[in-house]
């Protein structure tokens, strides 16, 4: 199998940290996204999105989005699960994925899209809305204040138990403050102290932004 990849965007960084919590070794073809070259005609045979992480299994078929190719590998390497092994981890760890994709990922995503660093490196290609960058800015940083206030109540975002949902949380976090000037606020104490935790973890060392 080969994994189509870049080191540092959150979704790929996402998969990286899945595969080394679960001691899961595989090719990893980086892609040069500054070049455009996922969205090259022989790309686009693998991803008709033009989007990584693309995975290319070993009957040449293709699985793309990052918790589907995180959800094969988990079916393949149940153990340690990532996923939840009761029907209430299960549905827990569903929810905060679910809320951390579409609440924090998305407005993040929209902050990047209309902010400084996109302006530079892809000029033209984007028409900026700085009214919208206002408005996802300030949706991030409410979903901090949300993120805190459950994390006083639990080691991990979606319980006791490190799982995809930490993964998800840490990639989109770390990319927002390094990359989109996104910082939580210092005073948010249990996001920090769980920040902390994870990036202690070999799984994100070995897979830095």
């Amino acid at each position: 199998m080969k994994l189509y990849t870049h080191p540092t965007a959150p979704n790929p960084r996402r998969v990286h940290v899945f595969l080394a919590e679960k001691s899961i070794e595989l090719e990893r073809i980086n892609i040069d996204l500054q070049a455009g070259e996922h969205k090259a005609p022989e790309f686009i045979q693998k991803n008709l999105h033009g989007q990584i992480p693309v995975l290319e299994l070993d009957d040449g078929s293709h699985l793309s989005e990052s918790i589907a190719i995180c959800r094969y590998f988990e079916a393949l390497h149940p153990m340690p699960t990532m996923f939840g092994s009761t029907p209430k981890d299960i549905g827990r760890i569903d929810m905060h994925l679910r809320r951390t994709e579409l609440m924090l990922m998305r407005n993040i995503g929209v902050s990047w899209l209309n902010g400084p660093i996109v302006a530079k490196v892809a000029a033209g290609r984007f028409v900026q809305i700085p009214e919208a960058k206002q408005q996802s800015d300030a949706a991030v940083n409410a979903y901090y204040v949300k993120l805190d206030k459950e994390l006083a109540e639990c080691e991990m975002i979606a319980g006791d138990e490190y799982s995809i949902a930490d993964i998800t949380a840490m990639c989109a976090i770390d990319f927002a403050e390094q990359l989109v000037g996104l910082k939580p606020d210092s005073e948010l104490k249990h996001l920090a102290r769980w920040r902390a935790a994870v990036a202690e973890r070999p799984s994100a060392k070995q897979n830095p932004l």
